[in-house]
C-alpha cells in the first residue's frame, strides 16, 4: 500500500514544484494522468481476492433517495441526524464518536429519504487514512451530500473535504464535462475543438492519452476544457453529486456574520443543537434531489394523496411510474388517464411514453 501512497505524494510534490506555463503544460498533464491512475488503484486495488468488508459500512438502500452527511469529526453530524430523523447516533464531545454508518429515515413531502451519518472524514482519507476509504465509497452511492461544516472555521474545512472527495472521483455541484470521447482501432488521435482552447492542444491531449496507452481515439471538445476534464472523461468512473454545505453552530456567531454566510452559494446556515433553520434545509434538499410526486387514483375512488409514488426528475414517464409500482403493470398497460400540469385536458388519455410533472394524478387502465 505504501508504495502507491509514496508514488502519489512524490507526484503531488513534483506538481507543487513545477511552474505553470505553456512550456510545462504537457509535463503537468502527464503528471495529472499518472496521479488519476494511481488514485483509481487506491479505490479499487488490482487483483487479489475480495477483502473482508468491515462491519457497519454496507447499508441497504431504502426509500426514494439517499442523503449522506460528510464532515470532519465533531462538527455536529450526529446531533443533526438525531434531531432530523429521531435516530440515536452516539453523540459525544470528542472526535471519532461515530465509527460506523448510522442510517436514519425521514418522510418529507410524502417521499421517504434515507439519511446516512457517515463517520468523520479526516485529512488524507483518500490516501487510505482512518476509515476514510470506506466512508467515501458509501458517499459515492448517495443522491445528495450534506457537507456539515463548523461555521467558525468553514472555508478551510470545505477546501480539505472537497479535495478528499475529488481524489475519490466525486465531483460536487458540477456537470459532466461536455467532451465527446470514443476509442477506435486505428486512425490515430483525432482532436476537434468547437471553441478556442486555452489549455488543451493536440500535443497535450496525445501526452495524456499515451499515459493511458491510448493511441487511437476521436475527441471533440465542445467548450474550453482543462486537462482535468479530459482525464475525468477518460477515467469514466467519476460521479457527479449535488452538495449542500451546512454551516452548523450558528448560535455562536453574530447576525452580521450570518448575513455574509447567507450569500454563499449552495449554503444553509443551521444550528443542529437548537433545531434552527431546518425547514430551509429540507426545502433546499427537496430542490436538489429533484424528485417528483405522482399520485395514484383507483377507478371510481378519490386520489390517494397520502402516499405518492416518487420518481426521479430524469425518469418520469408513465413507463417509469408503472415499473415503480410493479414490473408486471407495464406489460398489461392499455392507456392511462392523467390529471395535472403535464396535460391539456383534465383528464387526458395518454400512452406509455407520456412524461409526467410533479403532483400529477394518474389512473392506469390495463388490457382485459
Amino acid at each position: 500500500m505504501s508504495t502507491i501512497l509514496e508514488k502519489i505524494s512524490a507526484i503531488e510534490s513534483e506538481m507543487a514544484r513545477t511552474q505553470k506555463n505553456k512550456a510545462t503544460s504537457a509535463h503537468l498533464g502527464l503528471l495529472k494522468a499518472k496521479l488519476a491512475k494511481l488514485r483509481r488503484e487506491l479505490i479499487s486495488p488490482k487483483g487479489g481476492g475480495g477483502g473482508t468488508g468491515e462491519a457497519g459500512f454496507e447499508v441497504a438502500k431504502t426509500g426514494d433517495a439517499r442523503v449522506g452527511f460528510v464532515g470532519f469529526p465533531s462538527v455536529g453530524k450526529s446531533t443533526l441526524l438525531s434531531n432530523l430523523a429521531g435516530v440515536y447516533s452516539e453523540v459525544a464531545a470528542y472526535e471519532f464518536t461515530t465509527l460506523t454508518t448510522v442510517p436514519g429515515c425521514i418522510k418529507y413531502k410524502g417521499a421517504k429519504i434515507q439519511l446516512l451519518d457517515l463517520p468523520g472524514i479526516i485529512e488524507g482519507a483518500k490516501d487510505g487514512k482512518g476509515r476514510g476509504r470506506q466512508v467515501i465509497a458509501v458517499a459515492r452511492t448517495c443522491n445528495l451530500i450534506f457537507m456539515v461544516l463548523d461555521c467558525l472555521k468553514p472555508l478551510g474545512h470545505k477546501k480539505l473535504l472537497e479535495h478528499e472527495l475529488e481524489g475519490f472521483g466525486i465531483r460536487l455541484n458540477k456537470k459532466p464535462p461536455n467532451i465527446y470521447y470514443k476509442r477506435k482501432d486505428k486512425g490515430g488521435i483525432n482532436l476537434n475543438s468547437m471553441v478556442p482552447q486555452s489549455e488543451l492542444d493536440t500535443d497535450l491531449v496525445k501526452t495524456i492519452l499515451s499515459e493511458y496507452k491510448i493511441h487511437n481515439a476521436d475527441i471533440t471538445l465542445r467548450y474550453d476544457a482543462t486537462s482535468d476534464d479530459l482525464i475525468d472523461v477518460i477515467e469514466g468512473n467519476r460521479i457527479y453529486i449535488p452538495c449542500i454545505y451546512l454551516l452548523n453552530k450558528i448560535d455562536q456567531i453574530s447576525i452580521e456574520e450570518l448575513d455574509v454566510i447567507y450569500k454563499i452559494p449552495h449554503c444553509v446556515p443551521i444550528s443542529a443543537h437548537h433545531n434552527w433553520n431546518f425547514d430551509d434545509l429540507l426545502e433546499l434538499m427537496w430542490e436538489y434531489l429533484r424528485l417528483q410526486r405522482i399520485y395514484t387514483k383507483p377507478k371510481g375512488q378519490l386520489p390517494d394523496y397520502n402516499s405518492p409514488v416518487v420518481l426521479h426528475n430524469e425518469r418520469t414517464s408513465i413507463e417509469d411510474f408503472c415499473n415503480k409500482l410493479h414490473r408486471s403493470i407495464a406489460k398489461e398497460f392499455k392507456y392511462a388517464l392523467v390529471w395535472g400540469s403535464s396535460v391539456k385536458h383534465q383528464p387526458q388519455k395518454v400512452g406509455i411514453d407520456h412524461v409526467l410533472n410533479d403532483e400529477d394524478v394518474v389512473q392506469i387502465v390495463k388490457k382485459v
